[in-house]
């Protein structure tokens, strides 16, 4: 009887020795190794350096000269303003005007894009083969469509003398880039329609490599398919809707072929610019370079809290639970 107990001991003990062993004698790695990603990253880095850090820097370094179209010409030296470009920006008041009415237009762009995304993402899932197939070559083409084709489409659709739409609903000639919301609004279906594709195709994959067997058993439960989306499915692709939001925030923030084609350049007396047509504006309509490049930078700044805000609110999230 008293052997028992020694013997379990003695497994115990074993196994804490075998433990500690493998602890102290796993093997380390190579000094090397830390390394070796960047050498894989290397070239990658170099062309990205050349494409975005050089662009960069010249954008920056112009919102603190004086260049406009004479500095250009060579017809005056370029002098150094400052921070005097940024000055004169955010004393405008028609920047702050435009500034909100890009947070709220790209705001909705990217939440239409992820809802409309997201629920053929669902759809696809659901229909047979040849539906499927239907609604992967429809949302392609749309995707693969130019802007500008894209946004000439919709302003034929929606055109008040010619246009089906207006027909349909039987408004008569009634014009949607006229009014500043309506115009809103027809720019808003254009870009929805072009950028759902990329959501869907890339939530529809991953929804594709979630395993059955847990979907089968939300079902079995009782969830309705919106309770399967928020808490099984939606924690599940949180990584690539981060990679989608982002992705749609850069896109719709940045808006600028749409609003160019379809309102002509603004809207009447400028109702809906905005950040990026208001730069070209002040750039090349005005030959205020250095104020374009003030606005690229505002712009940028803007875009990349934006973005380590999200990351940083989702990571806390994913820590949380």
């Amino acid at each position: 009887m008293s052997a028992a107990p020694s013997s379990s001991g003695g497994v115990v003990r074993g196994r804490v020795r075998d433990r500690r062993g493998s602890s102290r004698g796993s093997p380390r790695p190579l000094r090397g190794a830390s390394g070796t990603p960047w050498l894989y990253l290397a070239p990658a880095l170099v062309v990205l350096g050349g494409l975005l850090v050089y662009p960069v820097y010249q954008l920056g370094l112009i919102s603190f000269l004086e260049y406009t179209q004479a500095q250009v010409s060579g017809g005056e030296p370029t002098t150094f303003q400052g921070f005097g470009n940024y000055a004169e920006l955010f004393g405008d008041a028609q920047f702050w005007r435009v500034l909100v009415a890009t947070v709220v237009f790209a705001a909705a762009c990217v939440v239409s894009t992820l809802a409309v995304g997201c629920a053929l993402a669902v759809l696809l899932t659901r229909v047979r083969a040849l539906p499927r197939l239907v609604l992967m070559l429809a949302a392609l083409g749309a995707w693969a469509t130019p802007a500008v084709t894209g946004s000439t489409v919709w302003l034929l659709l929606f055109d008040p003398d010619f246009g089906p739409v207006n027909r349909m609903l039987g408004l008569g000639d009634h014009s949607w880039t006229y009014g500043r919301y309506s115009a809103f609004a027809l720019v808003l279906l254009e870009v929805v329609w072009c950028s759902f594709p990329f959501v869907m195709v890339t939530v529809y994959a991953g929804i594709r490599a979630v395993p059955a067997e847990v979907l089968e058993a939300a079902a079995l439960d009782g969830a309705s398919q919106w309770r399967i989306w928020r808490s099984v499915l939606a924690p599940m692709l949180r990584p690539i809707l981060v990679v989608v939001t982002i992705q749609s925030v850069i896109w719709d923030f940045k808006v600028f072929t749409q609003i160019y084609v379809m309102t002509n350049g603004g809207g009447i007396a400028g109702q809906n610019l905005v950040l990026n047509v208001y730069a070209y504006q002040k750039a090349f309509a005005s030959s205020q370079y250095s104020l374009g490049s003030a606005i690229g930078v505002v712009m940028l700044l803007i875009l990349l809290a934006v973005t380590l805000v999200y990351l940083r609110l989702l990571r806390r999230q994913g820590e949380e639970l």
